[in-house]
């Protein structure tokens, strides 16, 4: 990784991203931009509680591939499986063009879940005393 990355990556770089995300959703932006922000924004978030917690640099692009080495070793972090399966789904409707199968506000119902993720893994690291 490198230090842009890194930078890109702290804690309040993506506290910022959060709300920056949860306040584009709430206007009127297309669904797949808002997405796409999240689906960034929840990789890094994993990348960065695995870095700072497991030591481990984890690059895998695709949400998925990222998610089963983020969660190998550690049961307790299946917590965040559902919440980053959701994202999975959008995609998998917008890419099926079954926008009718979408929650009834996605863009909202992505940076929600996006922000869950966040407080979440801010929680575990501040528990750990890692943040």
């Amino acid at each position: 990784m490198n230090k842009t990355t890194d930078e890109a990556l702290t804690l309040e770089a993506l506290d910022e991203r959060v709300e920056a995300l949860r306040e584009r959703a709430e206007g009127d932006h297309p669904f797949p931009e808002i997405l796409s922000e999240a689906e960034a924004l929840v990789a890094d978030l994993l990348r960065h509680y695995a870095r700072l917690a497991k030591g481990e640099m984890l690059e895998e692009q695709d949400l998925l591939d990222l998610l089963r080495r983020f969660l190998k070793g550690d049961p307790s972090l299946n917590a965040v499986r559902d919440n980053v399966r959701e994202l999975v789904y959008y995609r998998n409707c917008l890419k099926e063009g079954r926008e009718d199968a979408l929650p009834k506000a996605p863009g909202r119902m992505a940076a929600r879940t996006a922000a869950h993720i966040h407080l979440y893994l801010r929680t575990r690291l501040e528990q750990e005393g890692l943040a």
